[in-house]
């Protein structure tokens, strides 16, 4: 319905011609929009439908990929937690599981301060004769950042009472065993898993220039897996070169010989020439020594040729994570100690065919192919 006002005859007749056309003509056009609108939204529709579809399939698809890596991931899960626990804890609830422990002592009254643990290890073979230089060690590692273990070789355990550290040391006594038959049956990685750095020494060493805490902060900063303190040239007893001393040097890991047998140069990629420490004061990272645990065979007696095979456990580059600590140094006094009874027999200087003979009949021991290697 349309009003139209005019204003006059003329301008009346003219509005009723235009609105007349208007009238005629809006139907077509109108059937034309509505036609082109429902070609626009079949196709529109059309498009989305068909989109839909595969959207679908793909939703579906991955949703199934999904839930298959679920079940895989879950399934294995399942089976680790059963596979991967210690032997003989199939039976009992996870949560209940400890797999580690550590050489803490717990106070025997429950009110008692429980001490916050050490994160580092002292280990020593020790003879009463050594009594006094194995104070001296002791005294210098600092009872809040290690515990100490001692193994008594001469199962002489009581005399060691009168130090005051010795109630906060763990005592281990077998006759005549050396620190390394010692160190497999006390030292399983599982059990000093706590502690960040071990210290397996023997007991002849001089510490008046070393510091504990300043060396393991070298050891860290230079990413040394397996190391041990340099010893003074002077007044030690030098076995291998590589292990004494350079000054003005923090630390070392390869030598130059470049006279007699055994030459080292600059292209040495082996030990004793490179990435080599001496068995009688090693420092061993957890991870390294979990390595060297399992290295260490039940009958090694003095751990000879162990050194050489270091580097499997160097947890990457023996080249770069095994080296001696020349910023902290030790005196290696050398004194023959395990199993000698007679205190001429303690010298420094022992009468070498006796000594030969003791090496010949270990290497026979060890490997009687081997047992004819001259020794001179």
């Amino acid at each position: 319905m349309y009003i139209v006002k005019c204003d006059s005859k003329f301008s009346c007749l003219n509005v009723q011609i235009t609105l007349q056309a208007y009238v005629v003509s809006e139907p077509k056009n109108n059937r034309s929009w509505l036609c082109s609108l429902f070609i626009v939204a079949s196709l529109i529709c059309g498009a989305y439908f068909i989109r839909s579809a595969f959207i679908t399939k793909e939703y579906k698809d991955r949703l199934s990929s999904w839930e298959v890596i679920n079940m895989l991931q879950n399934s294995k899960s399942d089976t680790c937690q059963i596979q991967c626990r210690p032997p003989g804890s199939e039976a009992l609830p996870q949560g209940i599981v400890v797999k580690t422990s550590n050489l803490q002592m717990q106070p025997l009254w429950q009110d008692s301060a429980n001490p916050e643990p050490s994160l580092n290890l002292l280990v020593l073979a020790v003879g009463i004769k050594q009594k006094e230089i194995v104070d001296q060690i002791v005294k210098k590692f600092p009872a809040r950042d290690f515990v100490v273990m001692l193994f008594h070789y001469d199962g002489i355990v009581d005399e060691w009472r009168d130090f005051e550290w010795s109630d906060r040391a763990i005592h281990v006594s077998a006759v005549n065993q050396t620190k390394w038959w010692f160190a497999k049956r006390f030292l399983h990685p599982d059990i000093v898993a706590q502690y960040k750095y071990i210290f397996l020494w023997d007991e002849d060493l001089g510490v008046d220039n070393f510091n504990p805490m300043q060396y393991l902060s070298i050891v860290e900063d230079e990413g040394l897996e397996i190391s041990q303190p340099a010893l003074d040239p002077v007044k030690s007893e030098v076995h291998h070169q590589i292990t004494a001393r350079k000054r003005n040097s923090r630390v070392h890991r390869r030598i130059y010989k470049f006279k007699g047998s055994g030459r080292c140069d600059g292209r040495s990629t082996a030990p004793p020439c490179i990435g080599w420490v001496e068995m009688m004061a090693p420092v061993f990272s957890r991870a390294a020594w979990r390595c060297v645990w399992y290295m260490i065979q039940n009958d090694l007696i003095h751990a000879w040729g162990l050194d050489m095979q270091l580097g499997y456990c160097a947890q990457g580059d023996r080249m770069k994570n095994v080296g001696v600590v020349d910023a902290q140094y030790v005196v290696h006094f050398g004194l023959p100690t395990l199993g000698v009874t007679d205190e001429n027999e303690a010298s420094i200087s022992p009468e070498p065919y006796k000594w030969k003979g003791l090496i010949l009949a270990l290497r026979r021991r060890r490997n009687p192919i081997k047992s004819t290697i001259d020794l001179r």
